[in-house]
């Protein structure tokens, strides 16, 4: 797995581009990847609302959820699928939409600095086996492309604590540091 550091693309991954981005600030360095859950409608897998969402697409009509959802403007630079398949939104080395009011360590705005990468699942199921994996193969390949990153791995719920929960109680964290 490679990232092509000029477009900021992934090899293996679907592109899938969001409008929900922009650039980063002047001399901002990307040194953290932030993990986080998601399936839409809540605790369904499978489909392709999650791509429709972060691509402003999704129909308020498909589920009552959606009503509340649709019109928000959200992105994150990737998504990692219950198969282990990536889908890929935005480029790396540009401002995905995905952390919100956020602070890492006194830093605000962690998306001036950060990477977020989506789970598909929810902050109570299990993660898959393929879906470790991928995520472990992916931050390999962040850290070589953007080193500042080293050990800066964290979750929603940790940059955002008290508004977000995820990736949750079912993200096993020992797990994934023992696959990097």
């Amino acid at each position: 797995m490679q990232i092509n550091i000029t477009t900021g693309l992934l090899n293996e991954s679907q592109q899938c581009p969001s409008p929900n981005k922009d650039e980063r600030p002047e001399m901002a360095t990307i040194d953290l990847v932030v993990v986080h859950s998601i399936s839409l409608p809540p605790g369904q897998y499978g489909g392709d609302e999650i791509e429709q969402f972060f691509q402003n697409k999704l129909d308020k009509n498909a589920h009552p959820y959606f009503e509340e959802i649709h019109a928000l403007q959200v992105s994150s630079h990737a998504l990692i699928k219950r198969s282990g398949k990536i889908v890929q939104f935005v480029p790396f080395h540009e401002r995905a939409w995905h952390a919100g009011q956020s602070n890492y360590c006194g830093r605000e705005t962690c998306n001036d600095f950060s990477i977020g990468i989506e789970l598909e699942g929810t902050d109570t199921d299990p993660f898959e086996d393929e879906q470790y994996q991928q995520l472990s193969r992916l931050i390999t390949a962040l850290k070589i492309a953007y080193p500042a990153i080293a050990d800066n791995i964290t979750g929603h719920s940790d940059i955002s604590p008290g508004r977000k929960k995820d990736p949750g109680t079912g993200f096993d964290w020992d797990r994934l540091k023992n696959q990097l």
